[in-house]
């Protein structure tokens, strides 16, 4: 899998919970296979917003998180 660079500011709370269930789900797996990291939860994150994009609507954040039911 090729991939692209792309910088996104996330909010502190935000890095700490991705930062916590990385090293939970790192500890958790089995050995062998690959690295699960703040960027492989950012990139399973992103693909679930895509697959609700049809829902995606609003102004600003809060209306679109809501607009997905998150």
């Amino acid at each position: 899998m090729r991939l692209e660079r792309k910088e996104a500011r996330l909010r502190a709370d935000q890095y700490s919970k991705l930062t916590e269930h990385a090293r939970r789900l790192s500890r958790a797996k089995a050995e062998g296979g690959d690295r699960i990291t703040e960027n492989t939860l950012i990139r399973v994150a992103i693909d679930l917003l895509l697959d609700r994009a049809d829902l995606l609507a609003g102004s600003d954040e809060a209306e679109l998180r809501n607009s997905v039911s998150l």
